[in-house]
């Protein structure tokens, strides 16, 4: 099926006389007739639900849709964003262990892997993604487990070379992580291109109402955990009597794992209801984004021609930085965020921002209602000077969310705060 197709049925096929649309299974728990079949359950030799924490039957048909999407075996649906990260991270790092990590990345992922991991032992090394691969190289060491970069960084909006940073993380034998919220796989599909574990914060496009927190994680099934450098895959889980993850779940191993190992014990489940409102955002996910990245596109050359705007990204403006990546990776459309700069610093973005009627100020992005922020001051305010600008992140940039209103109504509102700014 195509991807607006996928949107609308993948995960979910009703039988006869059962709903048209997905129903929220609004139970923690699930009865059964026998102990033996408990204990089936229990040990993982079969599938079924059982608790929600670790499965429930509106979350699985999401995540279905999910990994259908993203090309994937299969997915697990988190309370945020965020958790999704962490979880992605902690089925593959532990104590002693390192990442290597693009530097332009999300103010939180970036809290996560430089101060929060730490505490558990786990270093990471971030990386400028546009440095040359023998500069790349040296980052690594023997106890790197993964590496990790978003699609389109938010909110410097650089584009990730994924083929190129594959490579690099495949030569050693290692995973590449892609975040790939801003682009959604309507935009871009990072799997097709060599990634092997994607994540979302479903939070953002995927719901796009700003109704629901969520993440996702999806598997590609392409890595062989069975190269000897992740154990964890390959010897008994003693939590699992002896069960060992490659063996029982061959590709789907990694998911697998990070389901029943880590959502066990940490328990930062997707709700059914939380899962329903993200299924009904995932329906409309394709129109929007079209829209999304129309009035954003528009946004960014009006931007540009701004005379107090020092400079403007969006990776499919002509002259971009990252032009020739976003056509290779995003040709359909770079999402409806776009980063820019005034030149007169913080100051004139304050003016700018304050004189704003139409276009709200929030910490969110990727709503269907256009909204701004300042990141040096909000979402990537425990940075230090030196973190932001390997982020791509100046004092004066200001992020602009682009959403579904009628462009002239946006442009208006624009034109009134750049006249204060």
């Amino acid at each position: 099926m195509k991807t607006e197709t996928q949107c609308l049925h993948a995960g979910y096929t009703p039988k006869n006389g059962e709903p048209r649309v997905l129903p929220v299974v609004q139970s923690t728990t699930f009865t059964y007739d026998s102990t033996a079949e408990v204990a089936r359950l229990f040990d993982l030799e079969e599938t079924g639900f059982f608790y929600s924490r670790i499965g429930n039957p509106t979350v699985d048909a999401v995540e279905k849709k999910i990994a259908a999407l993203e090309g994937g075996v299969g997915a697990l649906c988190t309370s945020s964003g965020q958790a999704a990260v962490l979880l992605a991270a902690l089925n593959l790092a532990r104590c002693g262990d390192h990442i290597v990590s693009a530097a332009s990345i999300y103010g939180g992922t970036h809290n996560l892997f430089d101060v929060t991991l730490r505490r558990f032992g786990i270093e990471t090394t971030f990386v400028d993604q546009d440095a040359s691969d023998e500069e790349l190289a040296r980052a690594f060491r023997p106890t790197t487990r993964l590496v990790y970069g978003e699609t389109l960084a938010n909110p410097a909006l650089s584009v990730l070379d994924i083929e190129r940073f594959a490579r690099l993380a495949h030569a050693r034998g290692l995973p590449l992580l892609v975040d790939n919220t801003f682009a959604t796989p309507v935009l871009c599909r990072p799997m097709a291109f060599g990634a092997d574990i994607v994540i979302h914060s479903t939070t953002k496009y995927m719901d796009g109402h700003a109704v629901q927190l969520g993440g996702a994680i999806v598997d590609s099934g392409n890595f062989d955990w069975r190269s000897g450098a992740f154990p964890e895959f390959t010897e008994p889980d003693p939590s699992y009597h002896g069960l060992v993850y490659a063996d029982a779940f061959g590709r789907a191993a990694y998911i697998a794992k990070a389901r029943v190992q880590l959502m066990r014990d940490m328990g930062c489940c997707q709700t059914a209801q939380g899962a329903f409102y993200t299924n009904l955002g995932l329906e409309t996910l394709p129109l929007r984004m079209r829209r999304h990245c129309e009035n954003a596109e528009a946004a960014a050359r009006w931007l540009a021609a701004q005379d107090k705007v020092e400079w403007v990204r969006y990776p499919r403006l002509s002259g971009d930085p990252y032009a020739a990546l976003a056509e290779k990776y995003l040709p359909d459309g770079a999402s409806g965020v776009v980063s820019f700069s005034f030149k007169g610093g913080r100051d004139a973005g304050a003016r700018f921002i304050d004189a704003l009627r139409l276009i709200s100020l929030e910490t969110h992005v990727a709503d269907i209602r256009t909204s701004v922020l300042h990141p040096a001051s909000s979402t990537h305010r425990q940075l230090s000077d030196a973190q932001l600008a390997a982020a791509g992140i100046t004092p004066g940039m200001v992020r602009l969310s682009v959403g579904l209103e009628a462009w002239d109504d946006i442009l208006a509102d624009l034109q009134r705060a750049m006249d204060a700014a």
